[in-house]
């Protein structure tokens, strides 16, 4: 794929995208530095996953703490490693959410919190007002459900919150890691692939697809000059898409970053 290019109302050239939705977000102002279309609600897929570990930790669980899968968390699961009547620990459980997006470990996660799924479905959306996320709704905790909606802007908030707690920005950066189960051990591996070039600093992020979303990716990066920006592509064509328009719109602002993040500038316009 080319990088593709236009020219914006000011007259200066920025990215031009095959996705439906995306942006550039600056976490420390609250600035959006580049956006298309980033109000748009959309279905968000396995990016739903983000909120639920967010909701999950709230309850400071001990992660130690065996739990036995049930058959409702592995039916019709589409992506699980898992299978009924095992045991393992939350902190497996946790792991294989955030690196495979398994949907059976996300509905588990939900299901043993107090409370139970219904409940930790309104405490996700509960959670999205408290953060101000005004274009986000849960339906369910895995994203299987197409009417978790949300939006590009929403989401590059969403990542930059979870990226900042320490006992998810971690997993979210592990490529690979080994899961044990009462019955075998399952090595698994993030569906995140900006994690495996090295050519991107990626300090949180998270996949999703399902039909009606598209290819979906948050991400919060960290520019060569040292800053955060969180970057959003929502309905890229294909799997490769996502990551590709990612790399894209993060290797125009590495070249643009004195320019478009200056704290200097910022100060002068105070």
């Amino acid at each position: 794929m080319t990088p593709r290019y236009k020219t914006d109302a000011n007259g200066s050239l920025v990215p031009d995208i095959r996705a439906a939705a995306a942006i550039v977000f600056n976490p420390e102002t609250g600035e959006v530095l580049w956006e298309e279309n980033a109000q748009d609600k959309r279905s968000i897929a396995s990016i739903t996953k983000v909120m639920t570990a967010v909701v999950f930790l709230e309850d400071n669980p001990d992660l130690s703490q065996e739990i036995t899968i049930e058959r409702g968390d592995v039916y019709a699961a589409s992506t699980t490693y898992l299978r009924a009547n095992e045991r393992i620990t939350l902190k497996d459980v946790l792991h294989l959410t955030l690196i495979a997006s398994d949907n059976a470990a996300a509905r588990a996660l939900a299901r043993v919190s107090h409370g139970g799924s219904a409940s930790f479905i309104e405490r996700m959306n509960e959670k999205a007002i408290e953060l101000g996320l005004e274009n986000t709704t849960f339906a369910d905790p895995s994203g299987l459900d197409a009417a978790n909606m949300s939006s590009a802007y929403d989401l590059s908030r969403l990542i930059s919150f979870a990226a900042a707690d320490e006992r998810i920005a971690p997993v979210m950066r592990t490529r690979e890691y080994k899961v044990s189960t009462s019955r075998r051990t399952i090595n698994i591996h993030s569906t995140n692939r900006l994690l495996l070039g090295g050519e991107v600093d990626v300090m949180g992020g998270k996949t999703g697809f399902i039909t009606k979303a598209g290819y979906c990716l948050a991400t919060l990066l960290r520019l060569p000059q040292g800053n955060q920006v969180a970057v959003v592509v929502l309905g890229a064509r294909s799997s490769p898409g996502r990551f590709w328009e990612t790399r894209h719109l993060f290797n125009w602002l590495s070249g643009k970053a004195s320019l478009v993040i200056d704290p200097d500038k910022q100060l002068q316009e105070q």
